[in-house]
């Protein structure tokens, strides 16, 4: 399967910057693993993540944006579980 990502934002928010600075980054994290990154333009406060069609984030349910690297660690869990994000990496105990 093609590993996709697609971030959905709000044009009203102005939210274009940072959901490109967000699909950017990971881009540059999993660009091995990654066939596709998709930007989809929004309205009405909207800002979603979903990695292979599966909701990752959701800033209405959790009531702020994602940190870059809590981001990449929940697209890693999805596209690419093996994977070692290095410094970026969650403690694993």
């Amino acid at each position: 399967m093609d590993n996709q990502v697609e971030i959905h934002y709000c044009t009203q928010c102005r939210w274009m910057l940072r959901a490109a600075w967000m699909g950017q980054e990971l881009l540059t994290t999993f660009e091995q693993e990654l066939a596709a990154l998709t930007l989809k333009p929004g309205t009405g406060g909207v800002f979603e993540i979903r990695a292979n069609g599966k909701l990752i984030w959701s800033r209405k349910e959790k009531g702020r944006f994602p940190e870059i690297t809590e981001l990449k660690q929940l697209v890693r869990d999805v596209i690419a579980p093996e994977k070692d994000l290095g410094h970026a990496d969650k403690k694993r105990t």
